[in-house]
């Protein structure tokens, strides 16, 4: 149980550092119209942000028993294809040829 608010701190603060950097990307994509930087800043934000939220608010109503724990391997499935997204997206951003 002493584990478990170490757990949330560093989620939540991984979490913030993903947005922020998600954010500063953005930022890059609308001052320079870089499709790249378009991708690479949505490709962040679903790694980072987005999967976090996910995992910690799913584990948090799992702990809770406000859902069923069969939704667990769902859950974890939903997870890992947003974290997969996250990663093509920014593959994408990469590889991609200016047009």
């Amino acid at each position: 149980m002493i584990w478990f608010p170490a757990i949330v701190i560093v989620s939540m603060v991984s979490t913030l550092v993903g947005l922020f950097i998600g954010y500063q990307a953005y930022r890059g994509f609308r001052r320079h119209q870089s499709t790249s930087m378009q991708y690479l800043s949505v490709g962040l934000i679903l790694l980072t942000a987005v999967t976090n939220t996910a995992a910690f608010v799913g584990t948090g109503l799992l702990r809770l028993d406000v859902i069923n724990g069969g939704l667990q391997q769902p859950l974890t499935l939903t997870v890992r294809l947003l974290q997969f997204a996250g990663l093509v997206c920014i593959a994408y951003s990469l590889y991609r040829r200016p047009s």
